[in-house]
């Protein structure tokens, strides 16, 4: 077994914590109970140090003292919260006032405890803030996705084996490569994979690997320094970073340059990044999640993607299958779609009739689950309530399969032209059916002007009916 495979537990992530006080007692109280607790604990005993560990080491909480050598606290608290994604900060001290927690509080501390400490207090503390943070992420990601109605839906024999696939990966530490078309759903089997994991309370940060110019994907994913090159206005850092704990999911990873894939390839080996423009080494702990809808292997032997970067991702591979092999599946995929995008446009729901879904199950879906969604949401805010196959773009509709012709309900013994009356007003009938008797997409669907067809169903017989 890989080591990649080897399944991680939980408690191994629950964050990074800096403690950050003059006396050495007190940072190795505080290290032994978070270590106890399942914490990574990081120690500074001045505020420049701490400044400097922040610099260069993934944190997701400090404990800060109030009082220290140089820098105080309170300067220490400013700079912190004025980085972005700037982690939280618990204030401790053992001669403050009120005065002093109440200034710490409103410069940005969500926490103020006094000396001596209470190991229990301190802990419930601790876990409330870095449950605070994870919130603001999940948050982030749930504004991101609002509206998208994207869920994973199906029951198809080819999306139960991927669900199989998700079920028996997601819990472990395994690498997954992600491949199928543009538009089946990666992003989604990535998430689910994020959210059954041991990992689901940290980031879930996404790179997509297409849409980065070459030349700043580094500084996307390492992160770098200010003044690093032009436009560098201050410190960032990178998405490997951010992703600490938690996963990051390289989407197109085929599109990624060779040096670029040489700096991932050495962070997923080593576990260590450098900001651009930096000497620090920076320790992250990601599980990397790769998705792209191009021939990997393919790319490998015309030198375009990195075989050892191949085989470091290909842990475990999990194809999705193109919409067209799982028809089942769109009635599920329409009402689903229905229902959530009409709730964000607040709409009334719309229904879609039997016939037209037949139509919809036999189009061929080149831009699979993406197009399908877009075509929902034409036909949503165009289409009749409810929904008919005359409602449908022509280029769906020319897609279904004729129908074998039936023969004339008629006796024999009629002339030619009775006949083809026979013939047409059988025809002119099922497109009627199939408008739920709207004439005038039924007249559209037949190339024929309204009032011509109206004049044609009087002089057939019709027009009542």
């Amino acid at each position: 077994m890989t080591a990649e495979a080897v399944s991680t537990p939980a408690r191994e992530h629950r964050g990074s914590i800096l403690v950050v006080d003059d006396e050495k007692n007190i940072r190795r109280i505080l290290r032994m109970i978070f270590e106890e607790d399942g914490y990574e604990v990081l120690d500074a005993a001045t505020g420049e140090e701490a400044l400097e560990r922040l610099a260069r080491s993934a944190v997701h909480l400090v404990l800060l003292d109030l009082f220290l050598p140089g820098m105080n606290g309170l300067d220490v608290l400013k700079q912190i919260v004025a980085e972005p994604d700037a982690p939280p900060v618990i204030m401790i001290s053992g001669h403050a006032g009120v005065r002093e927690a109440v200034q710490a509080v409103r410069m940005g501390a969500v926490d103020f405890f006094e000396k001596p400490l209470d190991r229990d207090r301190v802990l419930i503390s601790a876990a409330n803030a870095l449950e605070m943070r994870g919130l603001r992420w999940r948050l982030s990601e749930a504004e991101h996705r609002l509206g998208k109605a994207d869920d994973i839906i199906g029951g198809s024999p080819a999306m139960r084996e991927v669900w199989s696939k998700i079920e028996k990966v997601a819990p472990t530490a395994a690498r997954v490569l992600i491949t199928g078309e543009s538009g089946t759903g990666k992003e989604l089997v990535a998430r689910a994979l994020h959210e059954h994991s041991a990992r689901a309370k940290a980031p879930f940060v996404k790179v997509n690997c297409a849409a980065i110019p070459g030349e700043l994907i580094e500084s996307e994913l390492f992160g770098h320094e200010k003044g690093a090159f032009t436009g560098a206005v201050q410190r960032k850092r990178g998405l490997m970073e951010a992703a600490h704990c938690g996963t990051l999911f390289l989407d197109e990873v085929g599109d990624m340059s060779l040096a670029a894939q040489a700096k991932v390839l050495r962070a997923l080996q080593t576990g260590e990044v450098q900001r651009v423009g930096s000497e620090q080494v920076l320790h992250v702990d990601v599980r990397v999640i790769a998705a792209t809808n191009r021939d990997l292997a393919a790319d490998v032997t015309h030198g375009r993607f990195r075989e050892d970067l191949y085989f470091r991702l290909n842990v475990v591979p999990l194809e999705l299958p193109p919409l067209r092999e799982r028809g089942d599946d769109i009635p599920a995929l329409v009402s689903h779609f229905l229902t959530a995008i009409a709730a964000s446009y607040n709409m009334k729901r719309k229904a879609i009739t039997d016939d037209a879904l037949e139509v919809l199950k036999g189009y061929h879906w080149p831009g699979n689950i993406r197009e399908l969604r877009n075509m929902v949401e034409r036909l949503l805010i165009l289409g009749g309530d409810p929904i008919v196959t005359g409602d449908l773009p022509p280029s769906l509709r020319a897609s279904r399969p004729a129908p074998a012709p039936s023969t004339p309900s008629a006796p024999d013994g009629l002339s030619l032209r009775e006949v083809l009356r026979v013939v047409e007003t059988e025809y002119i009938q099922r497109t009627l059916k199939n408008c739920d008797g709207n004439v005038t997409r039924a007249a559209e669907l037949l190339g024929l002007d309204r009032t011509n067809l109206h004049k044609k169903l009087k002089s057939l017989g019709l027009e009542r009916g």
